[in-house]
């Protein structure tokens, strides 16, 4: 792979770009490339386009209202009924705002979801986002229109991070929303209660959805890095600082967020959940990847 190809899903190359579209789209059509799908016409409750009668059409398609407007008999074509509906829920508290370099972990979410997005309504499907911090900050339903991108990527770039986190209660919430199956796409540093996070994650496999965790963490997070005395903050609580010597509580450190993570991966395992900790230096067409590795 050449330099070039590295840089096209670099994060640090995708945070220059200010335009959410045209990121998932620098993503998404450098992974595709020369990637193309056949399309073909079915039945739908999402309306397509319209073409004009031909002998042996069904008389039922007929539109009616194009016949009285344009003289003429139109037949209404429809988008296949999709194979997938997806749930993009991206965490925006304000712990997603840490970026030690680069990019911060809601721009790199962002960034995922909309690459996700994309992809998904390119191939048809049906995609929505809910974005959350301690509260359902928007919910945009999952459909299948090729011009829905717009509203998705509005949801995503009209807050920045900030709030508290409460994923458990919120993805209970999200999960008493969701009247029909899909797929549940989850995009978060998961710095809650691990209990109640798991909690919510196993009433959506229980109502019979699939799901997919994206725990995104930044590398200093990983293996906290730093030297001398360094001032931590909690985001989300403000009034939260301590002052410590990283070195002598990084090997504690490192054991804890390791048992953190090796949790959620194997009580994910446990319930059939597609679990992919992800640091926001990985490059985003490795996401993708895991991904279409699932959808395959």
């Amino acid at each position: 792979m050449t330099n070039d190809e590295k840089n096209y899903f670099d994060p640090k190359v995708l945070a220059g770009i200010s335009n959410l579209y045209l990121r998932a789209r620098w993503v998404v059509e450098g992974m595709m490339s020369g990637v193309h799908r056949s399309r073909s016409k079915g039945f739908s409750v999402e309306f397509e386009e319209h073409r004009e009668y031909s002998p042996g059409d069904e008389i039922r398609r007929i539109d009616w209202k194009a016949l009285g407007k344009f003289d003429r008999y139109f037949i209404k074509e429809y988008e296949d009924e999709t194979n997938l509906r997806a749930y993009l829920l991206v965490d925006t508290s304000g712990s997603m705002d840490y970026a030690s370099d680069g990019i911060t972990k809601f721009d790199y979410g962002c960034t995922l979801a909309a690459s996700l997005a994309y992809l998904i309504l390119r191939q048809q499907d049906a995609a929505g986002v809910v974005t959350f911090s301690d509260h359902i900050e928007a919910f945009i339903p999952p459909k299948a229109k090729r011009d829905y991108l717009l509203q998705i990527l509005h949801a995503l770039e009209n807050r920045g991070p900030g709030g508290e986190t409460n994923v458990g209660r919120i993805l209970e919430e999200i999960a008493g929303q969701i009247k029909r199956r899909g797929l549940v796409v989850l995009v978060s540093d998961l710095l809650d209660e691990p209990e109640k996070i798991l909690k919510g994650l196993r009433l959506f496999r229980f109502k019979g959805n699939d799901v997919i965790v994206f725990h995104l963490l930044d590398p200093a997070e990983l293996s906290l890095p730093f030297d001398g005395n360094i001032l931590f903050e909690d985001l989300e609580e403000l009034n939260l600082r301590v002052v410590a010597d990283p070195r002598a509580i990084r090997k504690t450190y490192r054991e804890v967020v390791e048992e953190f993570t090796s949790r959620m991966r194997q009580e994910c395992h446990d319930n059939i959940i597609d679990y992919q900790l992800i640091s926001t230096s990985t490059p985003l067409d490795r996401a993708l990847a895991s991904y279409l590795s699932w959808r395959g």
